[in-house]
């Protein structure tokens, strides 16, 4: 029975709509705080702090990881220590997929102290799809430490990371030493290396 409720979906806008009759539900909290995720920076200071106690609350007490996604996705627009203490927060996250999100908020931030956390979140996490959010974002930076994080990401075992370290790497620096870590590496670290046309698909990359 269980499984027919959850392939038809009469069952379960039926709920949604039984839960509605009674008041705010979970799709609505939901879908405002999309909106707010979207809109917060056209908001007055004063809202945006009302909003930021509120968002401290929910990835305190908030058991849908997707509410505490969104609160990411807004903190990565706001200014100041408050949000960044939200992303830092998000990075302890137990979810994969909010953890993601606080680095994607940190490389949208591009500030000092979001570059540190990011390296730190790289250095640490065991997680690999958390890790390659990281080095996603580290191409946002072009300071050493972040230089210095793809160039680790360079050997790591997993190709994936490695490959999405070279993109990183490619925005970074605005250099292009091709698609190969090994060759990267070797430009990195001061040995004689070709530098290529930077391509069209690579400046695709600088969009994402």
């Amino acid at each position: 029975m269980y499984a027919l409720k959850v392939a038809n979906p009469y069952y379960s806008l039926k709920e949604w709509r039984e839960e509605k009759a009674y008041g705010t539900t979970d799709y609505d909290k939901w879908q405002e705080l999309l909106d707010v995720s979207q809109s917060i920076g056209s908001l007055s200071a004063s809202e945006q702090d009302r909003w930021v106690e509120q968002f401290a609350e929910i990835l305190a007490d908030d058991q849908s990881a997707e509410m505490r996604r969104l609160v990411l996705v807004a903190a990565g627009r706001l200014e100041g220590t408050e949000s960044l203490e939200l992303i830092e927060t998000g990075l302890n996250d137990v979810s994969t997929k909010v953890r993601m999100e606080a680095c994607r908020s940190l490389g949208l931030r591009g500030d000092e102290e979001s570059l540190q956390l990011l390296a730190t979140a790289f250095g640490t996490e065991t997680n690999q799809d958390v890790k390659n959010a990281a080095v996603v974002a580290l191409a946002s930076f072009s300071d050493q430490v972040a230089i210095d994080s793809l160039r680790i990401a360079l050997t790591d075992r997993n190709p994936a990371t490695r490959s999405i370290a070279v993109q990183s790497l490619k925005a970074s620096t605005g250099k292009n030493y091709g698609d190969q870590p090994s060759q990267w590496i070797a430009a990195l670290d001061g040995q004689p290396a070709e530098e290529e046309p930077v391509r069209f698909a690579d400046r695709l990359w600088d969009l994402f």
